[in-house]
């Protein structure tokens, strides 16, 4: 009887220390053999402790793009002059001579027409085609008249709104009424300068202000030429 219990009490403190051994044994984790790699992440738990976790990327995620570098801004127009101005220039202005001789003094009104290319920003040749109309002199069927043609260079800035120039030019001219003292023909030469203000890329408004020199009436005669117009680009 004696032994039967004891045998009794061993099994039973037997089978509950095997029980107790399978509690306090971590459980066995199934190795995946998924293709897919894992990623494991160390995790905080709420109580402070790290766990590794597994993370499985997205195979469906788009790869992340290289940044697409802005589009540099396109220059703009250069308005006011250097390279990207327009080279050639025509000017159209009303035009004031005072003309005066030995054989007669007058003021004369007409056009001056001017057609300019730039080779550079600083640089140009220009040609001038100039008219002239006075009143009677003499006796009221002879107008003063002046006609004449020049070429030569000009000189100024194009970087600003104000573009200031010089210029000077040569050619031939032809002067109404025949006089006693002959020679209705002669060499005309003009300098001088002036400014234009750039109102747009294509437009500008001029003044001007030249010495005009001429060899009528087998003299010479030094006069004065204003001009105000405007300039178009092209």
């Amino acid at each position: 009887m004696n032994k039967a219990l004891v045998g009794a009490l061993l099994a039973a403190g037997m089978a509950c220390a095997a029980g107790a051994q399978e509690t306090a044994s971590p459980a066995k984790t199934a190795v995946s053999l998924s293709p897919t790699p894992q990623v494991q992440v160390l995790a905080s738990d709420t109580d402070g402790t790290f766990a590794l976790s597994n993370s499985i990327p997205d195979a469906n995620a788009a790869p992340n793009a290289a940044p697409v570098p802005a589009e540099p801004a396109k220059p703009k127009y250069v308005v006011f002059g250097d390279r990207d101005d327009y080279r050639w220039q025509l000017g159209v202005g009303l035009e004031y001579m005072r003309f005066q001789s030995r054989a007669f003094d007058v003021n004369m009104v007409g056009l001056n027409t001017t057609v300019t290319y730039f080779t550079n920003d600083w640089f140009a040749v220009e040609g001038s085609v100039i008219t002239g109309f006075g009143p009677t002199v003499f006796d009221s069927s002879n107008h003063a008249k002046i006609f004449a043609g020049t070429g030569g260079i000009r000189i100024g800035g194009r970087r600003a709104r104000w573009e200031p120039f010089g210029h000077a030019e040569v050619g031939g001219s032809h002067l109404q009424p025949q006089t006693a003292y002959g020679g209705r023909s002669s060499l005309l030469a003009l300098a001088g300068g002036g400014v234009d203000f750039r109102m747009h890329s294509r437009l500008s408004l001029r003044g001007e202000a030249d010495w005009v020199y001429t060899t009528y009436f087998s003299q010479t005669q030094n006069n004065l030429q204003i001009v105000a117009g405007v300039v178009l680009h092209f």
